[in-house]
């Protein structure tokens, strides 16, 4: 009885680069969520945009974290998804956030490109594209 082929071998997204990746993202996945949810509850009334944005940032940090724990090649395509969302949004909320600072009066995630997290929301999704990239590519 014949093996059958083997398809192309492809990296496991989780392990090397890819699980500090995992960390990083396990990281602002908690602490966007928790900045958000208090921020919804206690201001909301104070910028009811930025505080949705942060909301969303949040929501995409848990998938992205999700998603590459689980390690698989639909989980990569679903972090590639995620985190392709999250450069368009740390691009356009960090621009947003400098052209109308009204609606942002509270430092957000992606606000000013996450300066208050130290510029890495807008390093990290260009991380996670090169890592996820190349871990899509055959072997």
């Amino acid at each position: 009885m014949a093996e059958p082929a083997a398809g192309p071998r492809r990296r496991r997204i989780n392990v090397g680069p890819g699980r500090a990746l995992l960390l990083v993202y396990a990281v602002f996945a908690l602490s966007a969520s928790v900045r958000a949810g208090f921020q919804l509850v206690t201001k909301f009334s104070e910028a009811p945009l930025a505080y949705l944005l942060s909301a969303l940032a949040a929501a995409i940090y848990v998938v992205a974290t999700v998603a590459l724990a689980r390690g698989t090649e639909t989980a990569r395509r679903v972090a590639l998804a995620a985190v392709s969302i999250e450069v368009i949004g740390v691009s356009a909320v960090g621009a947003l956030s400098y052209a109308q600072p009204d609606d942002f009066p509270d430092a957000t995630v992606w606000s000013h490109f996450g300066q208050g997290y130290g510029f890495i929301p807008v390093v990290l999704p260009i991380l996670g594209l090169v890592w996820l990239i190349r871990a899509g590519r055959v072997s």
